[in-house]
C-alpha cells in the first residue's frame, strides 16, 4: 500500500540505507518510495479488500510485485484511491498543561486546516489552534540523506489543539471533537488528574512503546510488544483506577517514516483519549548529526524532535525545550530530556535545580525524576549509559533528595537499592508480604528504575550478573503500576502477557 497515490514506486536497491542509519535491520520492500505497508498475498488474500483500519487521510494505491522485497519487480498498479472523508477528525489525546486537575489539552488530526471544536461537559466548547510541519522543517545529512526530508516523509495533515478549562479535579467528563463540515468524533469519557497536594495519584510509566500491525503485513520498525502492554494498560484505564499515564522517550519509533506517527497515535488512541498522556523526548525522536542534540547521531531519521513536539504539546518552557515539572496528588514529577545538554553550565541543568529546590514536601512529599536514558543497567550496549550524565546529573538527584529516578531507553525492566556512584547507600527491608520497603523517613539515596519494556524488542541480561546494586531484573513486555499517597507509594511491575506482579516495592516516609 503506497501513499500518496503519486510516488515513485520503481526499484531502489540502495534505500536499504534510508532504514539501516535509524537502526531497523527489518526485510521491507526496496521501493523508491517508503511503502506504507506491505504483504505477502499468500499470507492475507483479503488485504486488497482494504478493510484494515489504518487506512489514512491521504489517496493510496495498492501495488502488486513480484521478486521479493529486495528487488521488487511491478507488475500493477491500481488505480488511486480516495477516502470518503479525509478530513475526518482522528486521534483525540489528552495531556495536562498546569498542576490545577482544572484545564487539560486535547490534540487530533484532520486534513482541514480551519479551525474546529471541542464539546466538553455540559455544554461548553472551545475551537482549536491549528499547526503542522512541512518537509523544511526536517533536517538531513550531505552524507546520508535522511528519510525524514524525502524517502519517508508523509503529508502529516493539521494538529488541532484546545484546552479545556472549568473542569474539576479527580473528576470525569465527556468530549467530542470536530465541527459540522468535516464530521465528529464520537462522545468519549475521561477523567482528570488530582490537583497537585492532594492525598492519592494512581499512575502508569512505561518507556519505548513504538506500534505494531494488527495483521501479518510489514512496516518500519514494528516494537512487537506493543499491542499486548497496549492491551493490558487499556484494561487498567477501563478499570477506572488510573489518574495519569507516563511515557519516557522513544515514543513512535516513527524515526523519519512519518506515516508512523499516524500508526502509532491509532494505537494508543483507547488508552490517551481517555486519561493525561505525558511523555518525555527520548533519542528516536530527537538526535540527529549537527541538530544540536548531544548525541550525534542519525536515530531520529531527520526529525530532529518537531513531529514529537507538534503532536504532543507539553507544558515546556518553549520550543526544542522539552523539559517540565508538573504535580499531580502527592508527587512531583520532574521530566527532563536527556537529549539535550544537561551539564552543569546548561540552561536544562540550572532549571532541574531550580525546579527541585522549589519543591513542597509538605504539599507533595514525593519526588520523582523522569527521562529517557538511565544511570544503571546491566544490560551491554551501545552508549546504554553515558558516564557524564551520571557524573553530571546524579549528585543533583542526591542533593534534591529525589525519591524514585524513573528511566527507559534499555528495553528490560530492572531495579536498584537506594544507590548512588554504584553504590548501595541502603538495602530495602521486607515487609510483612516480604515486599521490598525503602525507608525514606531518613533519605539516604533515590532508587532507580529502568521501564523501557513497553514494546521494542527486549533486551537480554547476561548470565552471571553480579551487581550488588540490582535488586530486580525482568527482561519481559509490560509496565510500572504506582498508587501515591501522602506516607507511601507502592508500585509493580506488571507483566503485560501475563496481567501478573513480577516485581513489587513500597518507598515510605513517615
Amino acid at each position: 500500500m503506497i501513499s500518496p497515490a503519486n510516488s515513485d514506486v520503481s526499484t531502489c536497491p540502495l534505500n536499504t540505507f534510508y532504514y539501516v542509519q535509524t537502526g531497523d535491520f527489518s526485510k521491507l520492500p526496496l521501493l523508491c518510495h517508503y511503502p506504507v505497508k506491505a504483504t505477502y498475498m499468500s499470507t492475507d488474500p483479503d488485504y486488497l479488500s482494504c478493510k484494515k483500519k489504518e487506512c489514512k487521510r491521504t489517496d493510496i494505491e495498492f501495488v502488486l510485485f513480484s521478486g521479493g522485497f529486495e528487488v521488487p519487480c511491478i507488475l500493477k498498479k491500481a488505480n488511486p484511491l480516495k477516502f470518503a472523508n479525509p478530513n475526518k477528525p482522528l486521534y483525540g489525546h489528552l495531556s495536562s498543561i498546569d498542576s490545577t486537575g482544572t484545564s487539560m489539552k486535547l490534540t487530533w488530526v484532520s486534513g482541514d486546516e480551519k479551525p474546529q471544536q471541542v464539546q466538553y461537559g455540559d455544554g461548553k466548547s472551545q475551537s482549536s489552534v491549528v499547526t503542522t510541519f512541512s518537509q523544511d522543517d526536517m533536517q538531513s545529512s550531505p552524507v546520508i540523506p535522511s528519510p525524514a526530508k524525502d524517502f519517508g516523509w508523509h503529508d502529516p495533515g493539521f494538529i488541532h489543539s484546545a484546552v479545556m478549562t472549568g473542569l474539576k479535579p479527580s473528576s470525569s467528563f465527556s468530549y467530542r471533537y470536530g465541527s459540522d463540515s468535516v464530521g465528529w468524533s464520537d462522545r468519549i469519557q475521561f477523567r482528570t488528574p488530582p490537583v497537585g497536594g492532594s492525598d492519592e495519584l494512581k499512575f502508569l510509566a512505561f518507556g519505548d512503546m513504538g506500534k505494531a500491525p494488527r495483521d501479518s503485513s510489514v512496516e518500519h520498525y514494528i516494537q512487537p510488544g506493543s499491542l499486548s502492554v497496549i492491551e493490558a494498560v487499556t484494561d487498567e484505564i477501563n478499570s477506572g483506577n488510573v489518574d495519569s499515564v507516563f511515557h519516557i522517550g522513544d515514543i513512535s519509533y516513527a524515526t523519519g517514516f512519518l506515516v508512523e506517527w499516524d500508526f502509532f497515535l491509532h494505537q494508543i488512541n483507547p488508552i490517551a483519549s481517555r486519561v493525561s498522556y505525558m511523555t518525555a523526548i527520548g533519542n528516536h525522536e530527537r538526535d540527529y548529526i549537527d541538530s544540536g542534540s548531544v548525541y550525534i547521531l542519525a536515530d531520529s531519521g531527520g526529525e530532529v524532535g518537531v513531529p514529537y513536539e507538534t503532536y504532543f504539546p507539553m507544558p515546556t518552557p518553549a520550543k526544542d525545550k522539552p523539559w517540565y515539572s508538573i504535580e499531580q496528588g502527592s508527587v512531583h514529577i520532574t521530566m527532563i530530556s536527556t537529549e539535550h545538554d544537561w551539564t552543569k553550565n546548561s540552561e536544562q541543568y540550572q532549571w532541574m535545580k531550580k525546579d527541585m529546590a522549589s519543591v513542597d514536601r509538605y504539599k507533595t512529599p514525593w519526588l520523582i525524576f523522569m527521562g529517557h536514558r538511565p544511570m544503571y543497567t546491566s544490560a551491554p550496549g551501545f552508549l546504554s549509559v553515558d558516564e557524564k550524565f551520571v557524573d553530571e546529573v546524579e549528585p543533583l538527584l542526591l542533593a534534591s533528595k529525589v525519591d524514585l529516578a524513573l528511566f527507559g531507553h534499555v528495553h528490560n525492566y530492572e531495579r536498584t537499592c537506594s544507590i548512588y556512584k554504584s553504590q548501595c547507600m541502603k538495602l530495602p527491608s521486607k515487609d510483612e508480604a516480604g515486599i521490598d520497603t525503602y525507608d525514606h523517613s531518613n533519605y539516604s539515596a533515590p532508587v532507580q528504575a529502568i521501564i523501557g519494556m513497553a514494546g521494542f524488542s527486549l533486551d537480554k541480561f547476561p548470565s552471571g550478573i553480579n551487581n550488588s546494586w540490582s535488586l530486580s531484573r525482568h527482561s519481559e513486555y509490560g509496565y510500572l503500576r504506582a498508587h501515591a499517597t501522602t506516607t507511601d507509594i507502592k508500585l509493580e511491575f506488571v507483566n503485560a502477557d501475563t496481567r501478573k506482579v513480577d516485581d513489587s516495592f513500597h518507598i515510605t516516609k513517615a
